[in-house]
């Protein structure tokens, strides 16, 4: 057994309790009321659409019962980086662009930096007990993907720009491919935390791990291959108006 302080999120669930294992801290949810109305505020008549998914993949984030499941497993960790990088950055970046200024490379690399930062086990132990430099990593991660996607999806981008844009997205499937194949063929247990989580949901930790770096390696695919398509059509489409 384990015995590591209290991370951010309560205590890890067994399956039982995973549905009434809400966060309902009342600083978060006011916080994302205040900058849910903003964003709102923020978009444009067509993009509240993407405002709401924002929303939606935040709340499933840090609110829904899938914040107390990445205490439990590394898995669920893996399932809640995807969320925030692949579907609320991207909408997010839709609704309320950040940062255009900022070469889209800068952010990549800002961003490849905090997922890898995310991996290493001394961080990973050191956010275990520490709220602070939880929402330190979320916000190092969360923000240069919001920045990074508000250049690469920005609207009238040239054929030229959307090809460098799906290059750039497609070094990002790298990054997360990496990550997913050290985890996935790691022949040991790098994070110690997850050990009575696993058990408990019926997986070995380094099975847990193992599916972890799957979840990253796999699935994470698939929704940055639809992005850099949309993309690609983007700058068709401008070539062909030209």
């Amino acid at each position: 057994m384990t015995d590591a302080p209290m991370p951010y999120c309560g205590p890890a669930p067994v399956p039982g309790d995973l549905w009434s294992s809400w966060n309902l801290d009342p600083i978060l949810i006011a916080g994302l009321a205040v900058f849910g109305a903003v964003l709102f505020w923020r978009a444009g008549p067509g993009d509240r659409g993407m405002a709401a998914v924002a929303m939606a993949g935040l709340i499933a984030a840090f609110v829904s019962p899938l914040c107390a499941l990445t205490v439990a497993l590394f898995s669920a960790r893996s399932a809640h980086h995807l969320i925030l990088i692949t579907a609320v950055a991207p909408a997010l970046a839709v609704a309320w662009p950040i940062a255009r200024r900022i070469p889209a490379r800068l952010s990549l690399a800002a961003l490849s930096v905090a997922m890898i930062a995310w991996h290493l086990p001394s961080v990973y132990a050191a956010m275990w007990g520490s709220d602070l430099i939880y929402w330190l990593l979320q916000a190092a991660m969360l923000l240069p993907a919001w920045a990074f996607w508000s250049k690469v999806l920005a609207r009238g981008a040239s054929s030229s720009e959307a090809l460098s844009g799906a290059l750039m997205v497609g070094s990002l499937a790298g990054v997360m491919g990496l990550l997913g194949a050290v985890l996935t063929f790691a022949p040991g247990l790098l994070y110690l935390q997850h050990v009575d989580g696993a058990i408990a949901w019926g997986m070995t930790p380094l099975a847990d791990q193992q599916l972890a770096g799957l979840i990253m390696w796999v699935p994470g695919f698939v929704p940055l291959a639809a992005l850099a398509g949309l993309m690609l059509r983007r700058g068709w489409l401008a070539e062909t108006r030209a």
